[in-house]
């Protein structure tokens, strides 16, 4: 199947944007080009590629064709450096990252990065190698080791996680120690439907059959602030509330009783050396602020 790159930039530029009258303005078109485009790519592929809306959004074809129009972006630029050409425009890189690691780590590792553009797409550490499989992100940062086809896998090391609450939280929920029938009342914490690692930490130091009331809260900071006000407790990255503890102001439920979570960059080989320098970036960054 071959592709003409301007129907793929219309397509882009929608789901980038938001809509048609914003990707008309980005490629200096009239909004009936981006129409036409749009139309005549999804005709082509056989099927709809955006949902209409405000905004819009992609399909899950479209979100593979919109990966594929960044992929060769990549790409070009790679090339265009490697000739010596200077002055063009960032290419565009989809990355899915899990929200802790967005809040420690993740963001200096980027920053060091030139030429870039960054779409990072939030998503549970044992779900963002799913992006990859089907092809609508260049990279993840995963728990995921063994390497998907088609990708590489980079060990980064261990983001550490402490099961923390208020002490004001623990004399009104928890005041006779932590035991299962205590935990069973006692609200709890949970960032969506996705997030395990309570459960994994129940599982793993008092007793898998716990099933406590629970606040959804999808906010790494969010979970911190949340501990602080007695809300619930959680599992919370241990650079986000190591001062917090130190000072006082959250305590671990059960001292030691730490969750240490492998975590890999996955990034497609195919874009390998495109990548090269974000790889390096995100593999150093890691390896620092992260236990082996």
């Amino acid at each position: 199947m071959k592709f003409d790159y301007q129907h793929l930039a219309a397509l882009s530029a929608i789901l980038r944007l938001g809509s048609f009258e914003a990707a008309a303005a980005d490629l200096n078109v009239t909004q009936s080009a981006i129409s036409q485009r749009l139309k005549a790519l999804e005709e082509h592929a056989g099927g709809l590629l955006v949902h209409r809306g405000q905004p819009c959004t992609g399909t899950s074809l479209g979100l593979r064709f919109m990966a594929h129009a960044d992929h060769v972006g990549l790409l070009e630029q790679k090339l265009r450096l490697d000739l010596g050409e200077q002055g063009q425009s960032s290419a565009r890189v989809k990355i899915a990252v899990n929200a802790d690691s967005l809040a420690t780590w993740f963001l200096p590792a980027i920053a060091k990065v030139p030429n870039m553009m960054f779409d990072l797409v939030i998503d549970d550490q044992d779900h963002s190698v799913e992006q990859l499989r089907r092809g609508e992100v260049a990279a993840a940062v995963t728990a995921h080791a063994a390497p998907i086809a088609g990708c590489d896998s980079h060990s980064l090391g261990k983001l550490t996680y402490l099961a923390t609450a208020s002490p004001a939280y623990m004399a009104k929920h928890l005041p006779n120690g932590i035991t299962p029938d205590a935990l069973a009342k006692a609200p709890m914490l949970r960032f969506d439907a996705k997030d395990r690692l309570q459960t994994i930490w129940l599982e793993t130091f008092v007793d898998g059959s716990v099933t406590p009331p629970f606040h959804s809260l999808a906010s790494s900071q969010g979970f911190v602030d949340a501990s602080l006000l007695g809300l619930g407790w959680g599992t919370n990255p241990e650079p986000l509330v190591r001062h917090h503890i130190d000072a006082g102001n959250l305590v671990e439920l059960t001292p030691n009783a730490h969750l240490k979570t492998p975590l890999y960059w996955q990034c497609s080989r195919l874009l390998k050396n495109a990548l090269k320098p974000l790889t390096k970036a995100v593999c150093q960054t890691a390896r620092k602020s992260l236990p082996q």
